[in-house]
């Protein structure tokens, strides 16, 4: 590995966070009932699969799950229109009255999380949003804050966090680069 990389997390810590941010929103939930959880495109849509397949090993229960593309929410649209494909949103079912938890991978600005929500907002009204990250690096622009955290990982602004995923969309490692 090169020496501007750090490993922050490898497969089985990833595993363990998302293990243990399953239990917390079961926790605070009080289960699964209304729950549902939407994935912020292309790295948080990942996450929330395996949140989802967490949450049924232990709850024994499904989770509706969807995921979210923000590119036209975005605060920097303008500068960015001709380099950002647009993704596709996937949200087969009502978010009336839910527990929406929002996952993304790495909580950095809140400027994701800002437009994730008003893209929410496009599908109906939940009860609430919580989100959740699998690792917070600070440096938040906006007054965001995660409900559900794997890993706090203070950086610098030079430096960026990365979640490497698999062919298969498997969460391999959490890097810092340097």
């Amino acid at each position: 590995m090169a020496d501007n990389l750090t490993v922050l997390l490898d497969e089985s810590g990833i595993k363990r966070a998302l293990t243990r941010i399953s239990h917390e929103i079961l926790e605070r939930n009080k289960g699964v009932q209304d729950v549902v959880l939407i994935g912020i495109r292309s790295g948080g849509a990942f996450l929330a699969e395996e949140l989802a397949q967490s949450i049924a090993m232990i709850e024994g229960a499904a989770v509706p799950v969807g995921a979210i593309d923000i590119t036209l929410y975005r605060d920097d649209i303008k500068s960015h229109t001709s380099r950002l494909p647009v993704g596709k949103t996937e949200i087969g079912f009502s978010l009336q009255g839910k527990k929406v938890v929002l996952v993304d991978d790495v909580l950095f600005t809140g400027r994701t999380i800002r437009a994730a929500m008003d893209a929410l907002m496009d599908h109906g009204r939940p009860e609430c949003i919580q989100l959740a990250v699998l690792i917070d690096r600070g440096h938040r622009e906006l007054p965001i804050r995660a409900d559900f955290v794997g890993r706090n990982v203070p950086t610098s602004l030079k430096e960026n966090v990365q979640v490497i995923f698999s062919a298969q969309n498997q969460p391999l490692e959490v890097v810092l680069e340097k």
